[in-house]
């Protein structure tokens, strides 16, 4: 019993590195191998999902490529990002070691509002605009360009 409580406090102990703002690769499902941002934790879990999961803003559709030759109608369509908005568990969550610092905060991003589908669509929109301002910026470009594997 010594061993099994030592070995729970030391788990408990343990560093947590999946942490708000950090980027993530995500492994199943429909958007497994898309990237994406923990917006928040669940270390514990909670009554609903007893295990650990996170919510994740992520990018369901890269922007393409674009060429000055290219009209600006065609480059405004190809510079758009479509984000999603998903609760995942720990682990189908593979961390990388990059971070992109955005504030979720004023968004109000609960597990309520992942459950609800019209709360999740607006979410889903104000996340798209702030994905959309930081690509458009030139802000973090490994997160906005597609994983190749």
């Amino acid at each position: 019993h010594a061993i099994v409580a030592g070995i729970a406090r030391a788990l408990s102990d343990m560093v947590k590195f999946l942490k708000s703002g950090k980027v993530v690769i995500v492994l199943n499902g429909r958007m497994a191998g898309k990237k994406g941002l923990i917006v928040k934790t669940f270390d514990e879990g909670t009554d609903g999902r007893k295990y650990g999961h996170a919510i994740v803003a992520g990018i369901a559709r890269a922007p393409l490529k674009v060429k000055k030759s290219m009209p600006q109608t065609k480059v405004e369509k190809r510079s758009r990002v479509k984000p999603f908005l998903k609760l995942v568990n720990f682990n189908h969550l593979m961390p990388t070691r990059y971070s992109v610092e955005v504030d979720f905060k004023p968004l109000g991003i609960t597990p309520e509002v992942v459950q609800n589908s019209a709360k999740r669509t607006e979410a889903r929109k104000q996340i798209k605009k702030m994905f959309q301002e930081r690509y458009t910026a030139g802000k973090n470009k490994w997160f906005f360009s597609k994983l190749r594997f």
